[in-house]
């Protein structure tokens, strides 16, 4: 049985544990208090280097880090991951857009609040333009959306979940998503998705 090597509040590690629960696969889940550093530890480092939450250990004792490129391994042959080229190319764009000027900038308040991270000055420096970048990409998706049900072709990908995981616990960090009615919509319809399971199962 593969492993997933996660904390529950982590968005990364939720995009794979939705996906394996849409896939109907089996997996046993190992929890790491990030909070102290167990991510940090010369076992964890040897599965990933870079120290962070999710890493998939395969049933041939292989680890893959990286939430998107987890969600890429398992959907390969999958209906979450269109099969023609073109279609790939649109949900890497989503994923790269997740990662680069979603994440960041929106997951990152909603850890420093959540976890009860002092407002230090680095933080508090920072938060304004992060503020600014996480409204500037739920724009961004929000323009996307006003006349698509998904992200790519209007079919439910991983691209979705991609960008499911954080922006759907957005108010935890701070964010009003009360002016973005499309996201609104849209998340909704990710919730609907068969096999569909709230960021604390697992």
């Amino acid at each position: 049985m593969i492993r997933l090597h996660d904390n529950l509040s982590s968005g990364n590690g939720y995009k794979a544990r939705l996906l394996l629960a849409q896939l109907g696969v089996p997996f046993e889940r190992v929890e790491y208090d990030i909070d102290r550093a167990e991510t940090r530890t010369p076992e964890f480092l040897r599965m990933n280097p870079n120290g962070r939450v999710p890493v998939l250990e395969l049933e041939d004792g292989r680890f893959l880090p990286e939430s998107n490129a987890i969600l890429f391994y398992l959907a390969e042959g999958t209906p979450f991951l269109p099969d023609y080229r073109f279609g790939r190319a649109q949900v890497l764009r989503w994923t790269f857009f997740e990662q680069y000027s979603h994440e960041p900038n929106i997951a990152s308040p909603r850890y420093w609040i959540t976890h009860n991270l002092p407002m230090t000055e680095e933080r508090r420096v920072t938060l304004e333009p992060k503020r600014r970048l996480g409204y500037a990409a739920l724009g961004v998706m929000e323009g996307h959306l006003k006349d698509r049900k998904f992200f790519v072709e209007n079919r439910y990908s991983i691209a979705d979940i991609a960008l499911y995981a954080y922006t759907h616990v957005a108010d935890e960090g701070g964010f009003d998503l009360g002016r973005f009615p499309s996201i609104n919509a849209w998340l909704k319809r990710v919730a609907a998705q068969p096999g569909h399971v709230p960021i604390t199962w697992g």
